[in-house]
């Protein structure tokens, strides 16, 4: 069974390329400098991500339910492989009243600063 191609280098992480194709069957093989196509540089968690968003027909409840996971992990997990297929979001406005709330609780002791980055960046 083939392997998948590596669009991200294991080592450094850069992106790949293709430089030679074979065929099986006849033997014919070309060399030269190929692109991947966009999708070969996401990572399989971000493949198999996709592969169920597609699935549920980008149904949020459908892929919360699919995977076990949040509203909010399903977010990040589209904003991730958005971002690696190179779609930059627009970043969500901040709240002001739930930011405050927060500073208040890491002022106040109730909350470390890990925890407050944290709830700062959902």
């Amino acid at each position: 069974m083939a392997s998948e191609v590596l669009g991200k280098c294991p080592v450094c992480g850069s992106n790949t390329e293709v430089t030679k194709i074979s065929c099986n069957e006849c033997d014919t093989t070309i060399e030269g400098h190929f692109h991947l196509c966009k999708f070969c540089r996401l990572t399989p968690e971000q493949k198999s991500f996709i592969d169920v968003f597609i699935k549920c027909r980008g149904n949020i409840k459908e892929v919360e339910k699919e995977l076990g996971v949040s509203y909010p992990t399903v977010k990040n997990r589209l904003e991730d492989a958005a971002g690696a297929l190179g779609y930059k979001g627009e970043p969500e406005p901040a709240n002001p009243t739930k930011r405050k709330e927060i500073l208040d609780k890491l002022n106040s002791g109730e909350i470390g600063v890990e925890e407050a980055l944290n709830l700062l960046k959902e």
